[in-house]
């Protein structure tokens, strides 16, 4: 199509040569809170499991907060609203560990964009297609899914091994992410790095 290689079927869209693994906010604060812990981070695993046998590039993501001072007002409320992420920094420890290899982004916002290299090292390693895991489905992960549509990436969500302290808000998202994004089963993705 115009002079480029288009990917079409999942299994080229998720090619090994050209896909990272996002693991969002996988931290104890948040684990805690989903509806589905268990079936979550089993999926996570085995997805963490098969990318790095197949060698593909595992990037997490660590919800930082700013010292209060330089933090924006509207976050600041926020907080306030929903609850900040806990003064025992404990809570905010990966709940998986990264191998020698994997990249930890700190964030400080719900955006894989916004802030940090990501964006850099992806288009420097030839990254092309980016499959979102992790917490929360309708913040982070649906808001940096569609980001990462908008910015040319393949974006592809592994539909059981994202999710929320909400499952109706989980469902929603996932309801509104599938006219932007690629939703994909764990199963179909794993079948298509491990069949390669």
């Amino acid at each position: 199509m115009a002079g480029k290689k288009v990917y079409t079927e999942i299994s080229e869209i998720i090619d090994k040569s050209h896909t990272a693994l996002v693991v969002w906010d996988v931290q104890n604060m948040l684990v805690e809170r989903i509806f589905n812990k268990d079936e979550f981070m089993s999926n996570l695993n085995k997805l963490i499991d098969s990318a790095r046998k197949t060698g593909i590039a595992i990037f997490y993501t660590k919800i930082t907060p700013l010292p209060e001072r330089f933090e924006s007002k509207a976050r600041l409320a926020a907080m306030k609203n929903f609850g900040q992420p806990g003064t025992n920094k404990g809570m905010l420890d990966l709940v998986v560990q990264p191998a020698s290899g994997e990249i930890v982004i700190s964030k400080n916002t719900a955006s894989l964009f916004i802030g940090t290299n990501f964006e850099l090292m992806a288009r420097n390693a030839g990254i092309e297609t980016i499959v979102f895991t992790g917490i929360a489905t309708e913040i982070g992960i649906e808001s940096s899914a569609r980001e990462a549509a908008n910015r040319g990436f393949y974006s592809v969500v592994a539909k059981q091994a994202v999710s929320s302290s909400e499952k109706e808000a989980h469902l929603r998202s996932l309801e509104n992410m599938k006219k932007v994004v690629i939703l994909a089963g764990v199963d179909e993705i794993l079948n298509a790095w491990t069949n390669k």
